[in-house]
Order: C-alpha cells, then sequence, then structure tokens
C-alpha cells in the first residue's frame, strides 16, 4: 500500500509522523537525548547482558499470515517463542558488525500495513512521553470506548511512569492493546542516524536498551512482554528492526499519518482518517489533549463505521 500524496504531503509539512513530539522538544527540551541518556525501566549497558525477563512472543500469539506478495508478510517475525532472552552482549557479538542498507519510515522487516486482502483498519495511538509529551487526551480514549472502536497503544516508558493511573486503566480495557513505545523515544539506528532532530541509538546496544527497558517494564506491569514495538519518530533502519525482530517484537510503522504527529487541525485529521483505505495502520497520538486528533477521529471514524468498516488492534490480525 503506497502512502497517500496527501499523508506525503501532510507528513512534510507538519515534519513527520512526530513533528508534535518535536514541537514540544523545541518548546521544553525534550530532545536532548544523549546517547547514554535513560528513564526509569532503562537497561544500562552494565546490567543489560544479565537482563533474564523474556520479551519473547506470548505463548497464544496467532501465526503470522504467510502471504509473501504483502509489506505485512515480508515483516521480519519475532524469533519463534525464544524461552530466553538474547543478551545484550550476545547480540552486539550477532549484529555488530553489520552495515545498514537501509533507513527511514519504510524499511525491510517493519510492518506498515495489514496482511493482504485485511478489509479491516488499525487505529495505533502514540504516547511519546518526557518533558511536554506526558499528556493524556481523554477526549480520544473516551470516544473509543464509548463507540468500542479497539486500537493499539503504543506508550513510552517515561510517558507510563507519569500517568500510573492512566496505564492501568488503559491495560485493563480488553479494547486496547498495549505496545512499546521505547525507552527514552528514539529513532532506531545502529548508527546513530537522527530524525527531525532527535538522535538516534547510537550501535546495537543501545538499539537492545531502547527496546528491552520499556519491554521489561509493560511485562512487569501487564504480566506478559509487549507484542509489538514503534520506535520513536517510526524511523527505523534495516539492522535494528532484525534487532527488534530478535528480541520477540513485531516492529510497527505506518501507512497512514492520521494526525500530522499531533500537529493537525480537526478538519485535516479527519479528512486523513477517513480517506484510510482498508488494510491502513493509521499513527495517531494519544499525548496531546486539546490538539486536533480527538475531534478529527470522532469525525471520521462514525463514517467509516455507517460504511461497515471493522477496526482491529494489530494482534486481532498477526
Amino acid at each position: 500500500m503506497a502512502l497517500s500524496r496527501r499523508t506525503l504531503l501532510a507528513a512534510l509539512a507538519a515534519g513527520g509522523p512526530l513533528a508534535g513530539c518535536r514541537a514540544m522538544r523545541g518548546a521544553e527540551g525534550e530532545g536532548a537525548v544523549s546517547p547514554t541518556a535513560s528513564a526509569s525501566g532503562a537497561v544500562s549497558a552494565e546490567s543489560a547482558t544479565g537482563a533474564g525477563a523474556s520479551v519473547g512472543a506470548s505463548a497464544g500469539a496467532s501465526a503470522t499470515p504467510s502471504a509473501a506478495s504483502s509489506a505485512t508478510a515480508s515483516a521480519a517475525a519475532p524469533t519463534a517463542a525464544a524461552a530466553r532472552e538474547p543478551s545484550r552482549a550476545g547480540m552486539v557479538q550477532r549484529y555488530g558488525a553489520l552495515a545498514p542498507t537501509e533507513w527511514g519510515l519504510r524499511v525491510s522487516g517493519v510492518i506498515t500495513e495489514l496482511p493482504e486482502g485485511e478489509r479491516a483498519t488499525a487505529l495505533t495511538f502514540d504516547a511519546c512521553g518526557g518533558p511536554g509529551g506526558n499528556g493524556y487526551d481523554a477526549d480520544l480514549i473516551d470516544f473509543l470506548r464509548e463507540r468500542k472502536v479497539p486500537a493499539t497503544l503504543f506508550l513510552n516508558a517515561r510517558w507510563i511512569d507519569a500517568n500510573p493511573d492512566v496505564f492501568e486503566h488503559l491495560a485493563s480495557d480488553g479494547l486496547f492493546e498495549i505496545g512499546n513505545h521505547g525507552t527514552v523515544h528514539r529513532p532506531l539506528s545502529v548508527t546513530g542516524r537522527s530524525a527531525y532532530g532527535i538522535a538516534g541509538t547510537g550501535g546495537v546496544g543501545e538499539v537492545y536498551d531502547e527496546v528491552v527497558g520499556n519491554a521489561h517494564k509493560l511485562t512487569g506491569l501487564l504480566g506478559h512482554p509487549p507484542r509489538f514495538f514503534r520506535s520513536g519518530t517510526a524511523h527505523y533502519d534495516d539492522v535494528a528492526a532484525r534487532v527488534v525482530a530478535d528480541l520477540g517484537e513485531r516492529v510497527v510503522g505506518f501507512s497512514v499519518n492520521g494526525d500530522g504527529g499531533a500537529t493537525l487541525p480537526a478538519s485535516e485529521v479527519r479528512q486523513e482518517v477517513a480517506s484510510a483505505p482498508p488494510g491502513a495502520v493509521v499513527i495517531g497520538h494519544m499525548n496531546r489533549p486539546g490538539g486536533g486528533t480527538a475531534p478529527g477521529v470522532a469525525a471520521a471514524v462514525p463514517g467509516l463505521l455507517a460504511a461497515g468498516r471493522r477496526f482491529v488492534r494489530l494482534s486481532d490480525v498477526m
């Protein structure tokens, strides 16, 4: 599924899918992430080697669809139910000498749409966390609950720490699935590439820390490991995507930029979401209350439901 012209223009004009997080950084310093930055739950270089909690796919995970021609089918699937989490040192040894050949929003091993033939749409919402990024869009979540529209929520470790009660309510609601949005919200690179002014992870070890830090937090809180991971900015290189898959999580991007990084007005959010084709993975944000995301989604979804569109969590179809 090609990104629509409107989606591409919106992404460029707004500065990409995480422009809202970038704007908050500019105002409050969220983006000043050093290569050694950590948050509550992060795995340090010294301690990660001995980390033992499992972040493998849960035993009840459904089989990955086998349609070889689809972007989803070609996306790297988690290592088969690994009983033990690979060590940091082991991952560095396995991938440290590999040079990436791809970088960006559409990279081998990254899910950008639902399996071929799937007519539903997946709404996904990020909560970036950090200074200026810890808000909670209750209007958005209340609307989804009112209309019984399921969604996958990608939560950053810092956001979880800032919103423990909200997290508990979201995690206990079967309408929603909780995904891993990283420990300190970094683009996932093995060479330190940046996106929208956010410094990327600087090597395989830092990729490991960004993924596993929040995976451990979520596993402890949920009682099971997260199945899906989306990086800060949704940028990856192909080697980093392979690392995530080896850690037992599916790597997720998007095909429709629903809110331009929480910067679009409600009218444009409505247009983007309403025009999402069957099989789309729509990205939006749930940490910018008062913006255009909630009213735009609320304006778009009823028409799609009336037309027979089905909404799913990612785990419902993969």
